[in-house]
């Protein structure tokens, strides 16, 4: 009995023993990249000894001599905390995923490289000033120092995780950084946030599916009645290459072949399945906005901005705070703000002077062209020309010889069509079917090509450096007409009272074609015919009501004589954002904020007086009905009636077109379905209320009344029986989920990268913008993805909040540290000046000249 006793434990003490080392080397794995935030460093090229001061956040405050050395220590500390992100998107935006994800990552690669993202990236480097390409080469000799002594598991836990994938590449080390890198990413961000190809694509499936004037009817004009554009007032004329003629060589019915949807179907799902880097869909804006001193309590102006994008894990934003130790012309940066990791720089934020912020513009930038092909040919004006064409190879992990395709071009830019395998195949066969039957003697085959700006080199890096220097409204402009793309609405203030905004980038002029169709590439009346001028743009300066609201509404009023988009967010955010303005007296910060977390839903307030006209016979049914009585139309998380009323509106959704539109075309809610349904409610016999699937011809209040029953079970399946106990955020959680190892379906991987979830109230088309998809669920899809609050009269008081928090590493202190905050809807203090700096001093790392230099 002794010796079993005694075997008992030695088993004991050595399984204890295993168990130990596994979570000591599970520890150890873990932390093992995470950055030093103290001590110094050598980092070779430096002027002058660099100071990185941290505080508990972990948010950094670099100070330099010199602009090269600011731009290096930038790079080092974007390495420390955020290279796998960096690595990451460079595999993206060089079509070079598979080399680490395998051949599931291989269509993204090939549409990417379709692109050429980065191929226009080497070409962009080439038009950029000289101080701009040598801060980007600075910035990369700080991220290629942190490699020089970090790699695998040193660098990010993704790589320890990616090694033990079988089909990932498991020798993988980093290649050193550059300034390609850098610019590449600006391609990802004009991808997300410019262009309709995707309203492109899905207007043709409609069409292929109802009449155009159906079409049309889901697609309503902006409401400039009801929600105010940005420009009050159009004054610009036209300078002659503008044309009001009617839209000529747009697809119609009779193109819609099998073989061409086909065609754009495929498009359509391999733009779908791209990484989301910055985020897709309705709920993918933002909202900034400006005052003047005669409306806040010290007479100078505030400026807020809380951009809707994508919620990953890390958040896309990282902050920092460059600033020169003496500001002067050699050393101009004093400028704090979020940046990108991999750019160099501030995108948003504010300097020693100005404050700007953007949201999107969302211009008609990209247009899809059918071109006839025969081989390798294009018609063009009556004439054959031949296709540009490039080999790509691609390396995947898990397979020894490399994949190959061929890229082909048209005048008007890659033929997305020829992405997928057979899609070629696809044309050609089209082509022969033709040719066979005698039809005309040139092929049908159709090609789908992609016009967009973003695919012409510009100089938008040099207008970031120009932004983070200016010091007045005129150096503000000139350096937005250097930003081409994305075009962003930006919004401005500074510290002698004025404010501004103004609309940079490149937007085309079409002769004929209105953008909202793909057109016939072989008739050269579609062709662009040149940008608006940049004098042409709109643009306001010291408004008389002091008030410039920005929310994705339209631009501009109908008068204004150039086509920017007929693509805009419909305004109800905007709209509540400045009624809220105008009706809080004297602003302060705090207000400010508060409006930010606005989440009144002006579609309820819409549509909740129909619901409740509705006679519904049931008591039990009748319970959900009856929670919307009183309502005050918020969403706070808490809430039940906002619970009931959400899921009123997707089932309404799903009564009233479900059974008419194609599947990949059904609502998801946002503002241009909010609406539809306030055209369709005046309506009631519209043939869209109908449910086609009935031998019943159904009205309005039959829809009405069947949302509302439907919408009274599941809510009881999802959250419980008595009303009293439904809350919204119960049904609306976010989940922050890392971009690649988040979805890799491996449970114990995914719990190691992602957090959540976190119950939210908002929702889409409200200035709490937590994003959701109706066509899918109650999913918090997008989110602000920071806050921040700019005082013009002291720096030291305006306030900031980040999605996540500024570090990359899983487990870190501040990988999440402040999603709490951000999900109560608290801010942090944004220390700027040094002294407020200093106040808050918890980490100093300095960066020491090497003196073999």
């Amino acid at each position: 009995m002794r010796r079993l006793l005694r075997a008992v434990i030695i088993c004991g003490i050595a399984f204890a023993t295993v168990l130990v080392v596994i979570a000591g080397t599970a520890v150890f794995v873990v932390r093992h990249s995470f950055p030093t935030y103290d001590g110094n460093v050598e980092l070779a090229g430096l002027d002058a000894d660099v100071e990185v001061v941290r505080d508990a956040n972990g948010i950094p405050q670099i100070y330099a001599q010199s602009p090269s050395d600011l731009f290096a220590a930038q790079g080092y500390v974007h390495a420390q905390d955020r290279f796998f992100e960096m690595d990451f998107r460079r595999h993206v935006t060089a079509g070079r995923l598979s080399e680490l994800f395998g051949k599931t990552a291989l269509e993204t690669d090939k549409f990417v490289r379709t692109l050429g993202w980065r191929r226009v990236a080497e070409r962009e480097l080439k038009l950029l000033s000289p101080a701009t390409r040598q801060y980007l080469d600075d910035y990369a000799r700080g991220v290629n120092a942190y490699l020089d002594k970090h790699s695998g598991s040193g660098l990010s836990l993704e790589y320890a995780v990616i090694g033990l994938d079988p089909n990932g590449r498991r020798d993988y080390r980093p290649e050193p950084w550059n300034a390609t890198d850098s610019l590449a990413w600006l391609k990802a961000m004009a991808w997300d946030l410019g262009g309709n190809l995707g309203e492109e694509i899905t207007r043709t499936k409609l069409l292929a599916a109802m009449p155009s004037k159906s079409v049309d009817v889901l697609y309503p004009p902006y409401p400039y009645d009801r929600n105010e554009p940005i420009v009050a007032s159009a004054s610009v004329s036209a300078d002659g290459k503008f044309s009001t003629a009617p839209a000529t060589g747009e697809v119609r019915r009779g193109m819609l072949t099998k073989e061409l949807l086909k065609s754009l179907d495929s498009v359509d799902k391999v733009v779908k399945g791209l990484p989301q880097l910055l985020g897709q869909g309705d709920g993918i804006g933002s909202n900034s906005w400006v005052v003047s001193g005669e409306h806040t309590d010290t007479g100078k102006p505030l400026l807020a901005n809380d951009p809707h994008l994508g919620a990953t894990m890390p958040g896309i934003w990282s902050q920092v705070g460059l600033h020169c130790k003496s500001v002067n012309r050699a050393c101009p940066y004093d400028v704090s703000g979020f940046s990108f990791s991999g750019l160099p720089g501030v995108v948003i934020g504010h300097n020693n002077s100005i404050s700007w912020g953007f949201t999107n513009l969302d211009p008609d930038v990209q247009d899809l062209y059918l071109e006839k092909l025969d081989g390798d040919n294009v018609l063009y004006n009556n004439r054959w020309k031949p296709l540009t064409k490039r080999e790509e190879t691609f390396q995947v992990a898990g397979q020894d010889e490399p994949v190959k395709i061929t890229v082909r071009e048209s005048r008007h830019g890659p033929l997305l069509s020829d992405v997928a395998d057979d899609e070629r195949r696809v044309g050609e066969l089209a082509a022969g079917r033709e040719r066979d039957a005698g039809r005309e003697k040139s092929p049908q085959g159709y090609g789908v090509a992609l016009q967009w700006t973003a695919l012409k080199p510009g100089r938008t890096m040099d207008a970031v450096f120009a932004i983070n220097r200016a010091q007045n409204w005129n150096q503000f402009r000139d350096a937005a007409k250097l930003f081409e793309v994305p075009a962003q609405n930006l919004v401005y203030a500074d510290k002698d009272g004025h404010i501004g905004y103004q609309a940079p980038g490149l937007v085309p002029i079409r002769r004929v074609a209105s953008g909202k169709w793909p057109v016939a590439g072989w008739d050269p009346r579609n062709d662009w015919n040149g940008y608006i001028p940049f004098d042409a743009l709109p643009t306001e300066y010291d408004p008389d009501d002091g008030i410039i609201v920005t929310a994705n509404q339209a631009v501009v009023p109908k008068s204004y004589p150039y086509f920017l988009s007929d693509n805009w967010d419909y305004g109800y955010r905007s709209q509540q954002i400045l009624d809220r303005i105008k009706a809080a007296g004297k602003l302060d910060p705090n207000e400010m904020a508060s409006i930010q977390l606005d989440t009144k839903n002006r579609a309820a307030e819409m549509l909740v007086p129909y619901l409740l006209k509705i006679g519904i016979n049931d008591a039990f049914e009748r319970q959900g009905q009856d929670t919307l009585k009183g309502w005050d139309f918020t969403q706070p998380a808490d809430s039940a009636p906002a619970a009931y009323f959400n899921v009123v509106w997707r089932n309404l959704l799903s009564q009233t077109f479900h059974d008419q539109l194609p599947k990949d075309t059904w609502p998801d809610g946002g503002s241009r379905w909010v609406e539809v349904l306030h055209t369709l409610l005046g309506q009631p016999n519209s043939a869209f209320w109908d449910d086609t699937r009935t031998p019943q011809v159904e009205s309005r209040d039959d829809i009405l009344r069947q949302s509302m029953i439907d919408a009274r079970t599941e809510i009881t399946k999802k959250m419980a029986r008595e009303p009293s106990n439904w809350q919204w955020g119960r049904l609306h959680k976010l989940t922050l989920t890392n971009q690649t190892l988040g979805t890799s379906g491996i449970g114990v991987v995914e719990k190691l990268f992602n957090r959540g979830p976190y119950e939210l109230g908002g929702g889409t088309s409200i200035v709490d913008a937590t994003g959701w998809d109706a066509s899918v669920g109650y999913t918090v899809t997008s989110t602000p993805s920071m806050r921040m609050v700019v005082d013009l009269s002291d720096f030291d008081k305006s306030r900031w909040i980040n999605l996540t928090g500024v570090s990359g590493h899983a487990f870190a202190s501040n990988y999440t540290d402040q999603t709490e905050l951000w999900v109560k809807g608290e801010t942090l203090p944004w220390a700027f000046s040094r002294g407020a700096v200093e106040a808050k001093r918890e980490h100093t790392l300095t960066f020491t000249a090497n003196p073999e230099r």
